[in-house]
């Protein structure tokens, strides 16, 4: 579970932080003593590798509360766009990003309950979302096709895998267009 330099396995090693604490922004200035963000950011890293509940993060990466509340204020605030954003910069001017894109898509069928409208209570298509956060389209990107109520994923990789973009349309829609916007 923990190797020679007192990581846990999984963790980010100390060249993988040296990258990311570059890229984060500044620390705010509130009076009381910065917390631990290796630490905190180890806890995240943790709970997106395994998928388990937020309250079950070890406490050796702090109160499982401050890695959710950073997790999520960053989400919201675009923080994480922006640090993978930085990432990729670096790493393409670094040259590992190698630039043979290719394009591709594919269509999942959506949840019968999908067909069924907003339900009591909820706010539906075009509604509000909560702050900072983009508010779904009308479509939810989910249309009719022959295979029924559809969703269809396109995405963009290099040649060692990572996704560098996605857009989601309906179903119906045809690849071409959306190679533009890919």
């Amino acid at each position: 579970m923990w190797n020679d330099h007192g990581i846990a396995r999984g963790d980010l090693t100390d060249e993988q932080w040296a990258r990311l604490e570059a890229v984060l922004p500044p620390l705010p200035r509130m009076g009381r003593k910065p917390r631990d963000r290796r630490q905190c950011f180890d806890g995240i890293w943790w709970r997106a590798r395994t998928g388990s509940p937020w309250r079950d993060v070890p406490e050796r990466y702090r109160p499982w509360e401050t890695a959710y509340t950073l997790f999520r204020r960053w989400q919201i605030d675009g923080t994480w766009a922006a640090v993978l954003k930085k990432l990729k910069v670096k790493a393409d001017a670094a040259g590992h990003i190698e630039w043979e894109v290719s394009v591709d898509s594919t269509v999942c069928r959506a949840h019968p309950a999908c067909g069924r409208g907003p339900q009591k209570g909820a706010s539906g298509p075009g509604g509000t979302a909560p702050e900072g956060l983009e508010a779904e389209p009308a479509d939810h990107a989910i249309g009719r096709s022959r295979g029924g109520l559809t969703t269809k994923i396109h995405l963009a990789v290099d040649s060692s895998f990572h996704a560098l973009a996605t857009v989601i349309t309906a179903g119906q829609r045809g690849d071409a267009p959306a190679f533009t916007e890919v």
